[in-house]
């Protein structure tokens, strides 16, 4: 006999079907508790055993490292390992995935220890003062010898190293109108120099910025419109690195250059003859000096030296792109302390400016005026 929908066969037909679902229940229910118990006794037997090698203390020697970008618990953990400053990597993954602190670690080079325990290693790591924070700067118009000299002041990188690649600077990446002279093409700016950088590498690293900076200025084109040369705008913002001293007369000095190029005049530009000689300490030039036989020598020769006379920053090569517009032929700082300058149509007024400066010269601070 059959029932109807709503009757009591229905009803049984309907048992068996929730049976299923309770058995899942107690399974799941039954699988948590082997896992829980299997974690535990997991956690037991690892304690027992005493957990993954690992050293104590605080460790011994001096080893330098290094973090990659983007490096994660595991792949930092086998660096040092590997480095001999933890015993397993095991130890350090482990402290890594359960301790917040590891988020502090930063990529770069750490002075840290060999033999150190994982607690200790990842200490060292957040430590800022372990960091080797290995940078130069190079000031603007910076000539070679003076970039030398600093990078081998400021890092282990010796002169003879550095000499070595300039005198054969085919692996700097210069550009050919440099015709092998690095002068004017080594970027004044700060460059980090981590532990194993070579003479090459960092140089490498200075030309390619001053080419960056060129493509970033479109030199080649605004040059042109000049009706220069890009090695020629080179050369001039190395000259007002010299011949400036404050950054709004920059375009006032190019200006002045470019309005004696138009002319024909001699630039007669002490920077350029100082380059040659060698002479520091002061802003002037002995007749000796501006006689001498060079040809940086714009006293006797026209036009503009044969290429830069030290590292022009971005500033004095924007100003050299974009000179103020003026009819100046004559310039001269009037006050050596603060940079006060004058710029003058003509030779009449440069004169009353240089015996202004002349007088200045006479109360100034000892040294300031030579």
């Amino acid at each position: 006999m059959t029932s109807g929908p709503s009757g009591p066969g229905r009803r049984r037909a309907e048992s068996p079907a929730r049976k299923p679902w309770g058995r899942r229940i107690v399974a799941l229910v039954v699988v948590a508790v082997i896992l829980v118990g299997g974690y535990v006794a997991y956690g037991k037997v690892s304690d027992m055993l005493g957990g993954p090698e690992d050293y104590t203390g605080q460790g011994t020697g001096d080893v330098t490292v290094e973090i990659p970008s983007g490096a994660g618990g595991q792949q930092i953990a086998t660096i040092l390992k590997d480095a001999g400053v933890v015993k397993s990597a095991e130890a350090f993954y482990q402290l890594a995935i359960k301790d917040s602190r590891f988020q502090s670690v930063q990529a770069g080079f750490f002075a840290l220890r060999k033999e150190m325990s994982a607690e200790n290693a990842l200490v060292a790591l957040i430590d800022k003062g372990n960091r080797v924070e290995g940078k130069v700067t190079i000031p603007e118009g910076a000539r070679v010898d003076q970039v030398v000299a600093t990078i081998a002041a400021k890092t282990e990188i010796s002169k003879a190293d550095l000499q070595k690649v300039l005198d054969d600077p085919k692996d700097l990446g210069l550009p050919a109108v440099a015709k092998g002279n690095p002068e004017g093409y080594l970027f004044p700016a700060t460059y980090e120099v981590p532990p194993g950088t070579t003479a090459t590498d960092l140089l490498k690293k200075m030309v390619a910025k001053t080419v960056a900076v060129a493509s970033d200025l479109d030199i080649g084109t605004r040059a042109k419109a000049l009706g220069y040369t890009g090695e020629q705008i080179l050369t001039v913002a190395s000259i007002l690195e010299y011949e400036a001293n404050n950054d709004e007369d920059y375009p006032k000095v190019a200006r002045v250059l470019y309005n004696r190029l138009d002319q024909g005049m001699p630039l007669q530009l002490d920077s350029t003859v100082s380059y040659v000689s060698g002479r520091k300490g002061d802003v002037f030039t002995t007749e000796e000096e501006r006689n001498a036989e060079s040809a940086y020598n714009t006293y006797k020769n026209p036009g503009l030296p044969p290429g830069p006379i030290g590292s022009p920053g971005e500033k004095t090569i924007e100003a050299a792109l974009n000179p103020a517009e003026g009819s100046w032929l004559f310039f001269v700082a009037v006050n050596l302390e603060t940079g006060e300058t004058v710029f003058s149509d003509t030779f009449a007024q440069h004169n009353q400016a240089v015996a202004k400066l002349q007088e200045y010269c006479k109360t100034a601070p000892e040294g300031v005026c030579g």
